[in-house]
């Protein structure tokens, strides 16, 4: 799993525009790659779009495609959704505010959640490897004996973000979070998607050399943090989840480590464990929440979980709901 996915994930599912500068790496396609995303993209349901209104026999979902981080772009999309959580049933959220404190609790009750009980990364992985690893954990302000405790896809994930966005990680200030203060402020009740601990048990079930791999991947691709960042956030703003996501794959391909259909099928593998598994997991958690209440319900979620042929909008679409876009 590469940069590209990582960065997809921490940020559609990251904004660092005021301390980022990246290029957005859609621009430099080659005319091949170029056709190859749009082909892609083609075979896509739902590819585009932030903001969806789902209804079937009079029973009505909104659905939102989130981004976790913050971004003073997200004002507008917060303020067209305010009356329509003022009129809402429930909220669902992936992990609203009680279940990041069952996080929490959870973290410092069983540490393995996020760190190796057995071992250290400097015994896994060549000293050299280490020592690069080691040095990109110190740049974002992580102490080298810390990380050498952290499972490989925890730390994986802390180094997909480029250090210049570091800040807004400790912000929590994106559009999953305005919605939750909206339905506190209007009395609705915000309910979880999933268990708090879905994606620890998704990661912490990959085999370690799996995650060395992750691990080595990050580090290959330092240089591309920055603008993987960009781009994601980009591609959130102009309401193209779906071409994002795409694009991994071919970033994916463009690096030395795999070969064109070794990168399709990671995708694949990816897109599987990631974003599919859970999708088809939420969706009688959504239509519950829909039939327990009167009023319309609103389902927010990182943006990557609405396209696809797996995607919660397809899979909506083929329980019998008409799927409306709706303004961003």
């Amino acid at each position: 799993m590469l940069r590209p996915l990582l960065v997809a994930l921490a940020a559609l599912g990251g904004a660092a525009q005021a301390q980022c500068a990246g290029d957005d790496l859609r621009k430099t396609l080659s005319d091949d790659e170029s056709a190859t995303l749009q082909r892609l993209v083609d075979a896509t349901p739902y590819a585009e779009g932030n903001r969806w209104r789902a209804e079937k026999d009079g029973e009505i979902i909104r659905l939102v495609g989130t981004m976790h981080l913050s971004d003073p772009r997200l004002d507008r999309p917060a303020d067209r959704l305010r009356p329509v959580l003022k009129d809402a049933g429930a909220l669902l959220l992936e992990m609203p505010a009680d279940e990041q404190a069952r996080l929490m609790t959870a973290l410092t009750e069983d540490p393995g959640l996020i760190l190796l009980t057995d071992s250290s990364l400097p015994d896994l992985m060549p000293d050299r490897a280490w020592q690069t690893l080691a040095s990109a954990a110190r740049d974002r302000g992580l102490p080298a004996a810390m990380a050498a405790k952290m499972r490989p896809w925890y730390l994986s994930m802390l180094l997909s973000v480029p250090a210049c966005a570091q800040a807004q990680l400790q912000e929590q200030d994106g559009l999953d979070a305005r919605l939750e203060a909206l339905a506190t402020e209007y009395g609705v009740p915000t309910l979880a998607l999933e268990p708090f601990d879905t994606t620890f048990e998704i990661f912490n079930a990959e085999p370690l050399e799996g995650q060395i791999e992750m691990i080595a991947a990050s580090l290959a691709e330092q240089e591309d943090g920055e603008n993987g960042m960009s781009t994601t956030i980009a591609a959130y703003f102009d309401e193209k989840a779906g071409e994002m996501w795409r694009l991994s794959e071919i970033l994916v391909a463009r690096s030395d480590m795999y070969t064109e259909d070794e990168a399709a099928d990671l995708m694949a593998q990816s897109t599987e464990a990631l974003l599919s598994t859970r999708n088809r997991a939420w969706i009688p958690v959504i239509l519950d929440t829909a039939a327990r209440h009167e009023a319309p319900i609103v389902a927010a979620f990182g943006a990557a979980h609405l396209p696809g042929t797996e995607g919660i909008l397809q899979l909506l679409a083929d329980d019998g709901w008409t799927l409306t876009r709706e303004p961003f």
